[in-house]
């Protein structure tokens, strides 16, 4: 596996950092954006990056422009599915002819589902979602989900069965209501951050394990 950093540009004038992660032998790329709170290198997405490339699947990681900058607050919904787009572009120059995929953490998830709604991502096959906020916690609705009833494309959702910012009914529910676009694969005992508690029995490395596999088999199924 190699690790290349590299730069997406936003516009003639900005730019972002990334991180590619290369497997000798990849059959997809996933381009990964990271959760509100957290930028690229957090070491939930540096075990996402590194237990994908095990599995064969290369990720395109990338700091949104807020953490880039080095605020704690998120971008507009406007300036942040602007370095989606400006990310998947990046990745189909840097990965040409292999498939592409979308998605992220929370935050990154969800403004990668939005900028796919509002105008499709090119060469994207399909998003996954690596706990997607569906509600603040607390406050169970469903209008978050909203906008991907205009997702055209296969939908992976991979939650925790404890996330408090996703009541497990309404997920399902709008799951099933998105139909055959959208799978969702719920990990037993984890929270939003996919950490599960000693007494479940199962340990985050295991917990990781799902998600990576799960994940990992649903791209290959759509790439080949």
């Amino acid at each position: 596996m190699s690790v290349q950093s590299t730069r997406i540009a936003l516009d003639d004038q900005q730019s972002v950092s990334g991180l590619l992660h290369k497997p000798a032998q990849p059959i997809a790329c996933y381009v990964l954006a990271h959760g509100a709170g957290a930028g690229m290198q957090h070491p939930f997405m540096n075990s996402v990056a590194d237990g994908l490339a095990d599995r064969h699947v290369a990720t395109l990681r990338y700091q949104f422009p807020y953490m880039e900058a080095g605020t704690k607050r998120p971008d507009r919904p406007a300036v942040a599915q602007g370095a989606v787009q400006a990310a998947v572009e990046g990745a189909a120059g840097l990965m040409p002819g292999i498939p592409l995929f979308a998605g992220g953490k929370s935050f990154g998830g969800r403004m990668t589902s939005q900028a796919q709604a509002a105008t499709p991502l090119p060469g994207i096959r399909g998003l996954i979602f690596l706990g997607f906020p569906l509600h603040p916690q607390g406050k169970p609705a469903s209008t978050r989900a909203d906008h991907l009833s205009h997702v055209a494309i296969p939908m992976l959702f991979l939650q925790g069965g404890r996330d408090k910012l996703a009541s497990p009914p309404l997920l399902t529910q709008v799951t099933h209501g998105l139909g055959k676009r959208a799978t969702l694969i719920v990990i037993e005992h984890a929270d939003h951050s996919f950490h599960v508690p000693a007494r479940s029995g199962t340990t985050d490395m295991q917990a990781m394990t799902v998600l990576l596999d799960a994940l990992a088999a649903w791209v290959g199924r759509l790439a080949q």
